[in-house]
């Protein structure tokens, strides 16, 4: 964890908030959970760009925790504040179980997996074939809900196959909101359980935002969030005329510095001072993270988007995939690669 001195001030003053508890979760923009992405080194440097981002864990299945190393699997560092786990799971026993190992473990939100699509996660009956049983999501979140104190959320789709209809929708929201769940996270698209991988079902279902606008206008006591083809700082702006919070998942890992852009022009805070700010913060975590016999590349890839759209960007990049899975390789690899950017950030 950083100390105070080598925080930034508005980081600093996040994590004396929380540890307060008087700092209440900001919703309005969060970054999705993504599978061999938001591992707890990414997450650590996207909090070094932005203060303010819910930041999600990728998806956990609830028998990686109960019969995996949990260590492993929910180790966090106290500087990713506010951190959601999110889970995988179908069993109402095991969710409430790992909901509380979460809580204990000091996670700010615990959150249903109710929208990934893939093979993996459909034969073991979770995911987005969730949708096609409300009953049983709602089970599962009332359950988890009863055994913390912590918020129990949803991420979903619109719709899986042909249950595609506003009345599914608003039929499977209304289901789970009777539990007392007030937080969705909706990802604009539906889901086809069969015939496209999970990256095309990222990309080829329509996007629907009139959906999730609708589901938020008739049930304004839920906090709706939405993800889903959102690139760009003002088309977060644009949707929080709408609802209540923008998720948003690749872009940002793609583009990392895109999170202080939506930090100062969006949510109103400060974010790192510069690209070089957020990395030097960054390369004091992986040379500590060393010592623990942490592989390099295992962090320095997060940061392989940092300088995108400046001048020798490729050529940080290639220096990093080059030398970074090198055994041995240090933290020089990531100051080597700086030398290349040519212009400020």
């Amino acid at each position: 964890m950083l100390r105070d001195d080598e925080m930034t001030p508005a980081l600093a003053q996040k994590q004396a908030d929380l540890n307060a508890g008087d700092a209440p979760l900001d919703r309005r923009f969060s970054i999705a959970p993504m599978m061999d992405r938001t591992d707890r080194h990414d997450r650590y440097f996207l909090r070094q760009i932005s203060p303010s981002a819910l930041l999600y864990t990728e998806m956990v299945t609830t028998g990686a925790i109960l019969h995996g190393d949990t260590e492993r699997f929910l180790k966090f560092d106290p500087a990713e504040h506010p951190v959601a786990l999110q889970l995988g799971g179908s069993d109402p026993d095991d969710l409430a179980r790992c909901t509380e190992i979460a809580a204990e473990r000091g996670y700010d939100e615990v959150n249903l997996n109710v929208g990934c699509p893939s093979d993996r996660v459909q034969n073991a009956q979770f995911g987005a074939c969730l949708m096609n049983h409300p009953e049983l999501v709602a089970s599962c979140i009332e359950r988890m809900s009863g055994a913390v104190d912590v918020p129990v959320t949803v991420k979903t789709r619109i719709g899986v196959d042909d249950r595609d209809s506003w009345e599914d929708f608003r039929g499977f929201v209304e289901t789970v909101a009777a539990t007392g769940c007030s937080v969705f996270i909706i990802h604009a698209r539906k889901a086809w359980l069969q015939g496209l991988s999970p990256k095309q079902n990222r990309e080829i279902p329509p996007l629907s935002y009139e959906t999730v606008y609708r589901l938020k206008q008739e049930y304004p006591e839920l906090n709706v969030s939405i993800n889903g083809g959102i690139t760009e700082a003002p088309a977060v702006a644009d949707h929080l005329e709408h609802v209540d919070g923008v998720m948003i998942g690749r872009a940002a890992y793609e583009n990392p510095w895109l999170l202080a852009e939506i930090e100062e022009a969006v949510l109103g805070g400060a974010p790192a001072a510069s690209r070089e700010a957020a990395l030097e913060a960054y390369v004091q975590y992986i040379e500590r993270e060393l010592t623990r016999d942490v592989p390099l590349y295992a962090m320095a890839r997060h940061a392989l988007g940092l300088f995108q759209g400046q001048r020798g960007a490729r050529a940080w990049r290639r220096h990093i995939s080059e030398n970074g899975p090198r055994r041995g390789a240090g933290s020089e690899v990531l100051r080597d690669a700086a030398a290349y950017i040519q212009e400020p950030a």
